[in-house]
């Protein structure tokens, strides 16, 4: 592995409103909210997603490829003072994330096909994905839009999230309108279940969650959007 990489385990699940509220009230006790989640213990993500002219990230997580990347840009709160691009690289078991942050000017260039604002070789990441979209036409594909409910705990460097109201949209918009309006891509009964850690999760976590009696799903936010998109033929790929 690259050394300059953390990696870490991540498990997903699909749980029902049910499991939520009954896992929720055992995390309470056992955990705190992350720091940035706001009085009701929430924060609101955005991210556009981008994919290859072989839609290469679609393809190779339907296709069950254990090492594969994705590429997005992450506004919180509908907010334009904290913007990352993100590189996620899967690894078999094992996540590890590379973050740049991003101007909303270099935003608003990259969305106008301005693609030379990330021909910065002193910074990697961008540099990357400058040659990405020059030579394998990476492009932008679909927004990816939920409400998190993160829970910390230092003991395993845990962190579990609750993801809700997955909605998606075109790419075309204006990733920063708060008038915009996504359509639900996900049964809004449903919702995914994030546990991410280093090396181990503490037993009481572990019995808290009921990790062995949930069945550990590959759930996808931006395969799910995809997918509504393409099944209510709002794209073609």
């Amino acid at each position: 592995m690259n050394q300059k990489l953390k990696y870490r385990h991540e498990l997903k699940f699909m749980i029902n409103r049910h499991q939520y509220y009954i896992l929720r009230q055992r995390l309470r006790g056992l955990a705190r909210h992350d720091e940035h989640a706001g009085q009701d213990g929430e924060y609101h993500i955005r991210s556009l997603y981008f994919d290859d002219i072989d839609n290469s990230a679609l393809h190779d997580k339907l296709g069950g490829i254990r090492d594969r990347r994705k590429y997005r840009i992450r506004i919180y709160n509908g907010r334009d003072d904290l913007i990352q691009f993100e590189k996620k690289i899967k690894k078999g078991d094992y996540i590890a994330k590379l973050k740049e942050r991003l101007t909303r000017e270099t935003v608003d260039a990259i969305l106008a096909g301005n693609i030379e604002v990330l021909n910065v070789p002193e910074k990697p990441l961008l540099y990357e994905l400058y040659l990405e979209m020059k030579q394998r036409l990476l492009a932008p594909q679909v927004i990816v839009d939920y409400v998190r409910e993160p829970f910390v705990c230092p003991n395993g460097n845990v962190r579990i999230t609750f993801d809700k109201e997955l909605r998606t949209g075109l790419h075309a918009v204006n990733l920063f309108d708060p008038d915009l309006r996504p359509v639900s891509a996900n049964d809004d009964k449903l919702i995914i279940l994030e546990v991410k850690y280093d090396e181990y999760i503490p037993e009481y976590l572990r019995a808290a969650l009921q990790l062995e009696g949930l069945r550990q799903q590959s759930a996808s936010k931006y395969v799910i959007c995809r997918k509504y998109l393409k099944t209510n033929a709002w794209e073609d790929y």
